[in-house]
């Protein structure tokens, strides 16, 4: 099993996919103000953004995205005009993360983890 892709409701989908684009993924499917779809730069995962009128940011999901140039690739994005709640932090399960939000208010980390994203010392054997 793979994960296809993520969908986000949004009252801004046209905000919601210049955000995104930003952040570096590519626009595959057009039909905005209604709904895009978008690529990952690397890997074969996608991103949704769906137009709902009465949605509302959620606090019970984080959407992570990991890059190998953290520190410069934030650098860039805030020269840019996006605004992070949290700048790159080394957090004690060996990733480094960074917090903004999307224009809906959801929650993004961008982050760097190398080998330790799905083997950490301590992985379940």
């Amino acid at each position: 099993m793979n994960l296809n892709q993520v969908t986000i409701y949004s009252q801004k989908p046209v905000e919601t996919v210049e955000f995104f684009e930003k952040l570096g993924l590519r626009r595959i499917v057009d039909s905005l103000p209604r709904y895009a779809r978008l690529e990952c730069p690397d890997g074969e995962s996608t991103l949704s953004v769906n137009i709902d009128e009465n949605v509302a940011p959620t606090r019970s999901v984080v959407l992570y995205f990991e890059c190998d140039d953290l520190d410069a690739r934030v650098s860039e994005l805030k020269s840019a005009g996006l605004e992070f709640d949290e700048d790159p932090v080394d957090r004690p399960w060996l990733w480094r993360q960074a917090y903004l939000k999307d224009p809906n208010g959801n929650k993004i980390c961008l982050f760097h983890a190398g080998n330790n994203r799905k083997n950490p010392p301590w992985r379940v054997q």
